[in-house]
């Protein structure tokens, strides 16, 4: 089986990489800008889109308040970048926000954080996937008619990509994500040239369109509430910054600094984009309606169900650029490309985030260990299960996914900015160098005003998503708080179980006898060489037993013990029912009861095949009994393996192709140095009985 699935896991993630070769992963500025920044950066391709929309509610009227909005969106991502960029030279084990919050509020602030930011990174890939899907869509009518399948697909192939490792996937995805930056730029640029300059008229092939208001002439509060949301759709352009604080670690050294840098490149170029973007729409006159089929109007019709609403920034750039020219397709296709690899921002983060959470016991241990390529692969597939499941269950519908968003995003902000100010106040208890005190004071006030003012946007997206969907991520953060608790609570009493006592106790008391049972099924190979050990071991009473399924075979197998003269007793098992496993946990269980104080020794005799098909032609009676025993207290289990020839020729082989590696052996990171081998103690798995 391990051949069967070796070849095609080598074609599709590559060779498997030495733990020494760890820091060959690490990535560059260059790389890890695109890899880390990537979900921000592309989010400036739907953000302005998702203000104006809101805005249409009151009509065209209401566009003119989308700058002061811009201006909003921009402080507020100046305000978390200089808050994350204090965090990632206090922090830099790449914790991020739950180090933060669990150093400085305590596990459950930091399991609260954690929560937010795995229902975030999952929202994270089904939204940039569904988005892409759609712009990609409007030029491409196939993929319209098969969203979801398409979406899906994507998911797979991104898996893929980071499956095979970090600085990989980052090559990959560096490519598109600077030709967006660069196109939009350049669109920016340009716009201007011709607006400022040129004095040309640049107009949105939605200039001419008019918008029917769902509810015109608001004021006082119901326009501040439009408003308001307006504000927290815009705040999409703010998902994934945390992310490199809690991927420092897989930035080259000098780390900190280099994680600061990025996280200032990234900021400075997201809000450019944003409002360069929000600006020409502005200009070019773009008309975006949330519900366009009847909002939208031309020559004072509806444009009817049959129109496709396209983003902004294809509008922008069709105005800019014009249709169908060189630059304008670039742009395009850069961006369904890269709001495809925006969700690699999560594939980072959530693979890190999970091994950290694995390592504090809140999460399963598997999601602890590298893979092959020295990633994270358990996590990386975790939540790329988890994506699928949304993107399938809302219909590739980014729309209705967007309305999921960014909650979980600011509960982790402002848990983190207000863990930072507690961090700084503790710190300055102790420290007397003036010029540290006077850093350490304005950091603190840096995450103070960052802790205000996350929390205040926070109870605006609260307020005005939550009956729009925000629900449902709330109620995925209760899940995933709940699960981590409870894992958590399970490894704790393992935990406590598994503590040895300092005095004696019944674990360190000698049993009374040993008494060994060999489970046979006729005379063969294996059955001499298990019968040779439980000798071998000279425990207090040896006995074979076998179990009658067959008389005829059962007779034999008693003339032939006989003939050969072997001492040890043979007890033969009735099962009128043809059953082989249950008689046998109940002899064994009659033995305990007979004797508790007795250890009882259960030695299975088990030849080993050596290919995948030859397994189903086996029973695997083995495989059962031994796991039903593992429930039996007092009870132990060795499993005496034969190997067969084709087992030894499919050995001989994989030496060939690679170092031979014991089934069952675990990567669990570094190996260490001269540790010595221990040997096995049971049989291969899939190892066949020669009950079969």
């Amino acid at each position: 089986m391990s051949k069967l699935t070796d070849v095609p896991k080598r074609i599709l993630i590559g060779r498997a990489l030495r733990s020494d070769r760890l820091g060959e992963t690490l990535l560059p500025k260059r790389i890890a800008l695109p890899v880390f920044a990537s979900d921000p950066l592309s989010s400036v391709a739907y953000a302005p889109g998702e203000v104006l929309l809101v805005l249409s509610i009151a009509g065209v009227s209401a566009y003119h308040f989308s700058p002061w909005i811009a201006v909003a969106v921009v402080v507020l991502m100046f305000t978390v970048v200089a808050s994350y960029r204090q965090n990632v030279h206090a922090y830099p084990s790449g914790g991020g926000d739950y180090e933060v919050a669990t150093t400085n509020l305590g596990p459950k602030a930091g399991l609260t954080v954690a929560s937010a930011l795995l229902v975030d990174y999952v929202l994270t890939v089904a939204v940039s996937i569904s988005s892409g899907i759609e712009n990609l869509g409007s030029a491409i009518p196939f993929v319209v008619e098969h969203k979801v399948a398409c979406a899906v697909a994507v998911v797979v192939l991104l898996t893929l990509m980071n499956l095979r490792g970090v600085k990989e996937s980052g090559k990959l995805f560096a490519i598109p994500t600077y030709v967006f930056v660069a196109g939009v730029f350049i669109m920016i640029a340009w716009g201007a040239f011709r607006e400022l300059v040129l004095d040309e008229t640049m107009r949105a092939p939605t200039a001419e369109y008019t918008i029917k208001a769902e509810h015109q002439g608001l004021a006082g509060f119901a326009l501040l509430f439009l408003l308001l949301r307006a504000f927290s759709s815009g705040c999409a352009a703010l998902t994934g910054v945390e992310a490199i604080s809690n991927g420092v670690p897989a930035f080259r050294k000098p780390k900190s600094k280099n994680a600061a840098t990025t996280l200032a490149m990234m900021g400075l170029l997201a809000v450019t984009m944003f409002c360069g973007i929000i600006v020409l729409a502005l200009v070019t006159d773009v008309r975006m309606a949330e519900n366009p089929a009847a909002d939208l109007l031309k020559n004072g019709v509806a444009v009817g169900s049959d129109y496709v609403q396209n983003p902004v920034i294809t509008q922008v750039a069709e105005a800019v650029f014009g249709k169908g020219s060189f630059l304008f397709i670039v742009l395009a296709a850069a961006t369904a490309l890269v709001l495809f690899l925006a969700a690699n921002t999560a594939y980072n983060g959530f693979p890190v985030l999970g091994s950290i959470l694995a390592q504090d016991r809140y999460l399963p241990r598997q999601l602890h260990t590298r893979g092959d390529r020295l990633a994270f692969s358990n996590g990386i597939v975790l939540l790329a299960g988890a994506a699928t499941l949304l993107i399938v269950l809302y219909g590739a519908d980014s729309t209705r996914l967007i309305q999921l968003y960014i909650v979980g995003v600011f509960v982790s902000f402002t848990l983190s900015q207000t863990g930072m100010v507690r961090h700084w106040n503790r710190h300055l208890a102790s420290e007397t160098d003036p010029a540290q005190r006077r850093r350490m004071i304005r950091s603190r006030a840096i995450n103070t005003f960052g802790a205000f003012f996350t929390g205040l946007v926070l109870v605006v997206v609260l307020v005005t998503k939550f009956t729009h969907g925000a629900w449902v991520a709330l109620l995925g953060m209760v899940i995933f708080y709940g699960t981590m608790t409870a894992i958590r609570r399970h490894y704790d009493g393992v935990s406590a179980e598994l503590a040895a006592p300092e005095g004696p106790s019944d674990d360190s008391v000698r049993p009374s006898r040993v008494h060994s049972v060999l489970l046979i099924s006729k005379i063969h190979r294996p059955t001499l060489r298990a019968l040779a050990y439980a000798k071998l071991m000279r425990s207090d009473t040896l006995e074979a037993l076998t179990v009658n399924v067959d008389p005829a075979e059962t007779k034999a197998l008693r003339d032939e013990w006989e003939r050969r003269g072997i001492e040890v007793p043979l007890k033969v098992l009735d099962s009128p029912y043809r059953e082989v496993t249950r008689p046998v946990i109940e002899y064994v269980k009659s033995l305990r009861r007979e004797s508790p104080r007795d250890a009882v020794s259960v030695i299975i005799p088990e030849y080993v095949v050596g290919h995948w098909y030859e397994h189903l032609l086996h029973n695997q009676s083995a495989l059962r009994l031994k796991g039903r025993l593992l429930f039996t207290p007092g009870v132990m289990v060795t499993s005496v393996p034969y190997q067969l020839q084709s087992s030894e020729v499919a050995k001989k082989r994989a030496r060939k192709r690679q170092e031979w590696n014991a089934p069952g052996s675990v990567r669990r990171g570094p190996a260490e140095q001269g540790r010595p081998k221990e040997p096995s103690g049971s049989g291969a798995s899939g190892t066949s009985s020669p009950q079969d």
